[in-house]
């Protein structure tokens, strides 16, 4: 069985682990705050999952989902994540993150400082531009009309391709942006950032975003 390491247990993390264990995968969910203060998170998702620390779910996780706050994304442990798939679900808030002056200027992206990190590893966006309650809420089967899609993006042809079906099992479909270089696209406050679209207006949004807010 596939295991999901989720290496911060906020919204977006507890989201993705309930959805994930409800599909079938296994999870091994981490905070900054230690194991022991996710036990009452573990108890709800039942036997497949299981707290540890980040470390530890990253050795653990086949693929994994990075979700912290932007200012602690030196702080995910590559070594444990070399050759793995890590999936960065990641926003930039500069009340929170303070100013990064690459991402102010529009020559970074956050997923391309987490690659840059993560140097062994294949980054793909996903799950950016959805509202943690939507994601276990909004699926839907696929083919339903007004299906709502979601963006991932990658400089790795598997990564994109593992998002894609990880989206689709979740209820989603995908439109895919191309390299992490194009993942501003979906960044906060363009207009594809957190509203229910389809794949036809997502793909609008993403043409019509600024480089720079």
């Amino acid at each position: 069985m596939t295991t999901i390491g989720i290496i911060g247990a906020g919204h977006i993390g507890s989201q993705i682990a309930r959805k994930s264990v409800q599909l079938g995968y296994d999870v091994v969910i981490s905070n900054s705050r230690g194991p022991e203060t996710l036990a009452e998170l573990v108890a709800e998702l039942g036997p497949r999952a299981r707290a540890a620390t980040a470390g530890e779910a990253a050795a653990a996780a086949d693929f994994a989902v990075v979700t912290v706050p932007l200012k602690s994304y030196r702080d995910v442990p590559a070594d444990a994540l070399a050759g793995k798939v890590v999936i960065d679900t990641n926003n930039y808030y500069w009340e929170r993150d303070g100013h990064i002056p690459a991402l102010d200027d529009g020559e970074a992206t956050t997923s391309g400082l987490l690659q840059e990190h993560l140097a062994d590893s294949r980054v793909a966006k996903g799950f950016n531009h959805i509202a943690a309650p939507d994601i276990t809420s909004d699926g839907t089967p696929a083919g339903t009309e007004n299906r709502r899609a979601l963006a991932t993006a990658s400089d790795h042809a598997d990564a994109a391709a593992l998002v894609t079906g990880l989206y689709d099992e979740f209820g989603f479909d995908t439109i895919n942006i191309g390299p992490l270089s194009e993942s501003w696209r979906v960044e906060r406050d363009r207009p594809a950032y957190v509203v229910r679209q389809n794949a036809a207006e997502l793909t609008a949004n993403l043409a019509k975003a600024p480089r720079t807010i």
